[in-house]
């Protein structure tokens, strides 16, 4: 299936220069949205995913029907102050300043399989900061997951040594 054809190019959103790659499409047509689910559900089998983790916001609408498809949890990576009970939290750089994410510290056992999934893999800031927060709870992160990669952020870079799945690039 070509799911680009889901995909709107927004031009100049957030900000003059950038294309917005917005997914609300692919999640609005149903047959898309459950074929690109099922794609990196197939990966996630293959690597014998037991949890799967997604960063605020969008890996969450990614991440939570992949693990429902596989019959396992889901843990979410969000910003600092907006998990309820007693976490780890890892800073990272911005291209304007820096955040922090943090995740429950009881969201990971020690040496369980964890995939990260997210909508797009951009300059892998995210993604890097979603891995050490797994790192950091003993998780194994046996791959990551993304429906777009902007390949000319080079977000590959960040995350160097880990497998990378995705289902379309731009």
């Amino acid at each position: 299936m070509d799911l680009k054809q889901y995909i709107a190019d927004v031009k100049d959103f957030p900000e003059k220069g950038i294309i917005f790659r917005d997914i609300s499409p692919l999640m609005a047509d149903g047959e898309a949205y459950r074929y690109a689910t099922n794609e990196i559900a197939k990966y996630a089998k293959d690597k014998g995913v037991e949890m799967i983790v997604g960063p605020e916001a969008r890996g969450f609408i990614v991440g939570c029907p992949v693990a429902y498809e596989l019959g396992i949890g889901f843990a979410p990576a969000r910003k600092k102050g907006k998990l309820p009970r007693e976490t780890v939290e890892v800073s990272y750089g911005l291209e304007y300043g820096s955040d922090v994410l943090q995740i429950h510290k009881d969201a990971i056992k020690p040496g369980q399989k964890v995939m990260v999934c997210d909508d797009l893999l951009a300059t892998g800031g995210t993604i890097a900061a979603t891995i050490q927060l797994i790192e950091k709870l003993g998780g194994i992160v046996v791959g990551t997951a993304f429906l777009i990669e902007l390949t000319d952020l080079n977000g590959r870079a960040q995350i160097e040594g880990y497998d990378i799945f995705t289902l379309m690039d731009y």
